[in-house]
């Protein structure tokens, strides 16, 4: 599931396969020393530098035609302190090995997204969440990280050292340094049970606030021209463990969620008239189920449906019109929307450029299958999504720029200012960050 690494020609391609670029040359460090002298090795080749987690984001955030640095070998856990409850991890591990390593040691992250394919630092630097009442992004756990700088010095930021750089750096989106290290608070871990159940879409919005209040992680699909949604409820629990039967998981979690679902969209694809069809029998497939297991087995899902994402974060008080807005939409466009549309939450944050930064969010996130046209979809809930004051997830499809964002983040500013400092000759830069942060 991660990148090519070396495609024809040298192209690196990302996940969802609407980005390629063709570096001038990649390099693959096995220390921080290594890691800085190529960033100062570009410098003296007037390069710019890039560095690529998974290729998991839909924009062209760590597309570059100077050096891309590919973080694999910088992988590991390099200290778990149990006196703090942190982990000290290296920042090209994939956060399926740091959530497997953790659980084996008795600890685990609060909260995480759906997917578990990315590195920590490509996660954070993007700001991917999941969903949750008072837990918040990947980001907002982070304790501490360490930054290679444009100049090739190395930063240790925390809220006691280097504060200002570590408020942005959280969630950098590259702009301000290369990651090569992240702490995250870590709790001993803990058993979820999950109801995941099918509730109409009518119902849903009538009780958002309600299920929202009574549940730590709450979520839902909507499947577009149906009115039918599965919701699910993630909630501490003192247990019994009580995994999904090997075979049900299979059936529910590749079978259909994957499998069928594949060919479902296949099909969609070649005769988009059938999408309402396939639509009202894929929101019933799933039936109710309830398990309990530890977090990163209920958190986290599988994803082998290949598709593109917009995603945005609304104010939490604006998301029931926003999604009657976009179901409306929808209903009158002639549109045919074969994927879900996935709606979660995240209590405000203190990091920079969060999408939860100093307001308590919803995000609302539409998908289109690989290969299938997205563009009016995606302009047509953009604009619904503006309205609303929204922001994009960094690492998904948008067409905001800097001005846009000043408007929308009251610490923009304050970001790019110290971008000015970090990286005046714009060492990191690439066309994605000129367009978002403006020159």
């Amino acid at each position: 599931m991660s990148s090519t690494a070396n495609g024809k020609n040298g192209t690196w391609r990302n996940w969802g396969g609407n980005v390629s670029a063709r570096p001038a040359r990649q390099v693959t460090p096995a220390s921080v020393d290594e890691l800085a002298a190529a960033v100062r090795r570009a410098a003296e080749d007037g390069l710019r530098v890039k560095a690529v987690g998974a290729g998991h984001s839909f924009t062209s955030i760590a597309a570059t035609d100077g050096v891309l640095i590919r973080p694999q070998l910088l992988t590991g856990i390099r200290g778990i302190d149990r006196d703090a409850m942190t982990v000290t991890v290296e920042a090209g591990t994939p956060l399926k090995r740091l959530n497997m390593a953790l659980a084996r040691e008795g600890l685990s992250l609060t909260n995480m997204g759906d997917i578990m394919e990315q590195t920590v630092s490509g996660a954070t630097s993007t700001g991917t969440h999941g969903t949750g009442r008072d837990s918040g992004s990947i980001a907002a756990q982070i304790r501490g990280l360490e930054l290679v700088t444009a100049d090739g010095s190395v930063l240790s930021c925390s809220e006691k050292e280097n504060s200002e750089v570590f408020a942005a750096a959280r969630l950098g989106l590259g702009a301000l340094g290369i990651v090569t290290a992240i702490t995250f608070a870590v709790e001993p871990v803990f058993l979820l049970t999950a109801r995941e159940e099918p509730m109409p879409f009518d119902r849903v919005l009538a009780d958002f606030e309600e299920l929202w209040a009574e549940n730590e992680h709450f979520e839902f699909y909507w499947f577009p021209h149906t009115g039918s949604t599965n919701t699910k409820r993630n909630n501490r629990s003192a247990g019994p463990e009580k995994p999904v039967p090997q075979l049900k998981s299979w059936l529910e979690d590749e079978f259909l969620s994957n499998g069928v679902f594949q060919v479902a969209n296949w099909v969609g694809r070649a005769v988009p008239a059938t999408i309402p069809a396939i639509a009202q029998i894929s929101s019933k497939a799933l039936s109710a189920r309830s398990y309990t297991d530890i977090p990163y087995k209920v958190f986290t899902s599988p994803r082998r449906v290949r598709f593109v994402e917009m995603e945005y974060a609304v104010p939490r008080t604006a998301v029931v019109d926003t999604l009657r807005e976009l179901r409306a939409m929808v209903d009158r466009s002639g549109l045919r929307v074969s994927f879900p549309v996935e709606v979660r939450t995240a209590p405000a944050d203190d990091i920079t450029l969060s999408t939860a930064s100093g307001r308590d969010t919803a995000y609302i996130a539409v998908h289109m299958f690989q290969g299938t046209p997205y563009q009016r979809y995606f302009t047509a809930a953009e604009r619904i999504f503006t309205a609303h004051e929204g922001r994009p997830h960094w690492g998904k499809v948008h067409t905001r720029d800097a001005e846009y964002f000043s408007r929308v983040y009251p610490r923009f500013g304050e970001f790019t200012a110290l971008r000015d400092r970090l990286d005046p000759d714009r060492r990191f830069q690439n066309d994605y960050l000129r367009r978002v942060l403006g020159a």
